[in-house]
């Protein structure tokens, strides 16, 4: 069983969400918080698998909360559920340890997957989400150019590089991150394709990524973005 707590201001949410995983055969709802510090004590006192997470709730906030159960708890996995998709929201979401980012238009079996996803320790993001990541990876500057080819950032590695990243594969990421393809990044690095498909490998191995969408949380939470 996957054991839930639900961490939202709202009653009608917190219930409904509870009666959604509660439909589920392999879901098990262990607490409900109407804020993020109550989060965080049910966090302690159950252990459970994942939390679903608001944003935006009275006290302790669910990006503070995701961080301290991140820290304190680190099996534990969050997933976002909230009204707001702001660049800035997303983005604390996703440094403070967000492994899933919904927004509250997303059905049943889209908040199912987000929470089995999570449980494996795989990333869910929603669409729109996972766009405006791209867009901020990418920057204001990166608009079309005269040839009608968007510039590539510039990726700021800070010293040591995380996991044992060298600068090349910290380079690959921040470009995966921007939204390019394994072509399009070898035709920005001069390189081959196989080249480029070797170096994410490496990278995939040394971070624990499993997909390209892990691979932009991953990028945002280690700055590197550009």
């Amino acid at each position: 069983m996957i054991r839930v707590v639900v961490a939202d201001d709202q009653t009608v949410v917190r219930e409904g969400l509870e009666v959604l995983l509660g439909l589920l055969d392999d879901v098990e709802v262990v607490g409900t918080s109407g804020d993020g510090d109550g989060a965080v004590e049910l966090v302690a006192a159950h252990d459970p698998d994942v939390v679903l997470m608001d944003l935006r709730m009275p006290g302790c906030d669910g990006v503070t909360a995701t961080a301290r159960i991140r820290a304190a708890h680190p099996r534990t996995r969050v997933v976002v559920l909230t009204t707001y998709a702001d660049d800035a929201d997303i983005l604390g979401a996703m440094r403070a340890g967000a492994l899933g980012y919904l927004t509250k238009d997303a059905g049943r079996a889209q908040i199912a997957q987000a929470v089995r996803a999570a449980a494996a320790g795989q990333s869910f993001l929603d669409p729109v989400v996972h766009a405006k990541l791209v867009a901020a990876a990418t920057g204001p500057a990166a608009g079309p150019a005269a040839t009608g080819e968007a510039p590539a950032p510039v990726v700021q590695t800070p010293q040591p590089l995380p996991d044992g990243l060298t600068a090349r594969e910290a380079e690959v990421l921040g470009l995966i991150a921007a939204g390019l393809s394994n072509r399009e990044i070898a035709k920005r690095l001069f390189v081959t394709e196989v080249t480029v498909k070797s170096h994410v490998n490496r990278l995939f191995a040394k971070t624990g990524v499993r997909d390209r969408a892990q691979a932009v949380r991953y990028a945002f939470q280690h700055g590197l973005t550009g």
